[in-house]
């Protein structure tokens, strides 16, 4: 289940925008306020309240905390196994729509991990981790692939490799979905643009895991 939106930090349940335009006399020098009146929901049994300028003015968007930053490392490391996985495809399976599958993961995780890196740059994180005690491991990532796991994938081929490649990717993207649950549970994701792609993630993954699911038990079965 998707986790709901979190706009508990605003202390608010939603914010109307109405399309009326009223005059705010300002002070000579000092910042804009809103022109337009908002509206603070009331919760359950509680009056709606039109906020003041200054009120309006003091909202601000939800910030990146250091559980996000987390989360945006681990799930870089988390992205670029998936990659090394697709990258066995080529040359150790036959079969078309597991070809297929893995070059769309293949994009689209690549691209991912583009907009992940510069999610760090521009908020002057480092992208590597600099704490050293923050391993990435089986042990301590969801769905991360032991040395033992990659090491079986590589060196099986036709269907066997097929079955395998379906199997580990299945339990690799319940790993993720895992990784966007927990940042969610620790009270990160509020800012925007890492709710948006946390959210993007569990949903493209979750459709990925029904897909293959199938194509597993075709090649089971």
């Amino acid at each position: 289940m998707t986790p709901p939106i979190r706009l508990a930090s605003l202390g608010i349940a939603a914010l109307l925008i109405a399309g009326l335009t009223a005059c705010t006399a300002e002070p000579e020098g000092a910042a804009p306020l809103p022109t337009t009146p908002v509206v603070q929901l009331g919760g359950p049994g509680e009056p709606n309240r039109t906020l003041s300028p200054d009120e309006a003015a003091a909202l601000t968007s939800p910030s990146y905390g250091e559980d996000d930053v987390l989360f945006v490392r681990d799930m870089l490391h988390h992205h670029s196994q998936a990659i090394e996985m697709t990258g066995f495809v080529v040359d150790r399976s036959d079969d078309e729509d597991v070809r297929l599958l893995a070059e769309r993961m293949d994009i689209s995780q690549t691209d991912e991990m583009a907009v992940l890196e510069k999610w760090l740059q521009e908020r002057g994180e480092p992208v590597r981790d600099p704490d050293a005690s923050h391993a990435h491991s089986a042990d301590s990532m969801p769905g991360l692939l032991t040395d033992a796991e990659i090491a079986q994938l590589e060196s099986a081929e036709g269907e066997e490799f097929d079955i395998l490649f379906l199997t580990f990717m299945i339990k690799h993207h319940q790993g993720a979905i895992q990784m966007v649950q927990e940042l969610y549970a620790a009270g990160g994701g509020q800012e925007p643009e890492i709710d948006t792609f946390a959210r993007h993630v569990e949903a493209d993954q979750g459709i990925e895991i029904a897909r293959m699911q199938g194509m597993l038990a075709e090649r089971e079965g």
